[in-house]
């Protein structure tokens, strides 16, 4: 008798939802469809911000006019799907951010092509910006592997995936040529399993009970998963 071959176990194989041009409200952020109308905020954005575009494929900008003409091409894809960012403190669009690499035969997703302009990193709205797509991906679509992926060099994004609660899976070694330079890339994900704790921390991160009366967190994000984790 021959014996049967190791096989990965059965899941639900039906084709997850492609993700829609709609907009998607939180409590500190709007995420609107990326359009061209969005070109003065986000120049405006980028002034003195240079150094962002640096793991970028596009960017630094010239002029308004060639952000503008960059923020059309973008807008026109379907995949990756651009998502403007309008924090609601400011009222003003100052970053972006997508959904990409999107497959729903394999129910899996990627969130990429971030650009937060200097106001909106390492914000509030910067972080709810990104667990709103999350939470659409894995809750609303269902899909079952959230990836995020970055430049090996680019230690800003590797410290955000952590933080965030995506797995280090690898790197990938000559993996792209980026404005004329060879990158490695560090593959990160969140699977449908490993998802309910990182939702549950970024809510209790995200609370008004978390910030003081300045808007600091009291408690890191890494710090509140480990104590969910830890059933405290």
């Amino acid at each position: 008798m021959t014996e049967a071959l190791p096989l990965g176990p059965e899941v639900d194989a039906t084709p997850r939802p492609l993700p829609a041009r709609v907009v998607h409200r939180g409590t500190h952020v709007t995420l609107e469809p990326l359009h061209v109308r969005h070109a003065p905020d986000l120049w405006r954005a980028a002034q003195g911000a240079d150094q962002s575009w640096a793991y970028l494929g596009y960017g630094p900008f010239e002029s308004e006019a060639a952000l503008r003409r960059q923020i059309g091409a973008l807008a026109a894809q379907h995949d990756p799907m651009f998502f403007a960012v309008r924090p609601h403190a400011s009222g003003m669009v100052t970053g972006w951010l997508s959904f990409m690499e999107i497959r729903p035969a394999d129910a899996d997703i990627e969130i990429g092509h971030i650009w937060f302009g200097p106001a909106l990193q390492r914000t509030r709205a910067g972080t709810e910006a990104i667990a709103l797509l999350m939470r659409h991906a894995m809750d609303d679509l269902g899909y079952r592997r959230l990836v995020w992926k970055c430049h090996a060099l680019n230690a800003a994004s590797r410290r955000a995936a952590d933080r965030l609660g995506f797995v280090y899976e690898g790197t990938h070694r000559n993996h792209r040529i980026i404005k004329g330079r060879s990158r490695d890339t560090a593959w990160y994900s969140i699977t449908d399993a490993e998802w309910p704790l990182r939702r549950a921390a970024l809510a209790a991160w995200l609370d008004d009970a978390n910030f003081d009366h300045l808007g600091t967190p009291r408690r890191s994000l890494g710090a509140i998963r480990a104590a969910l984790a830890a059933g405290a």
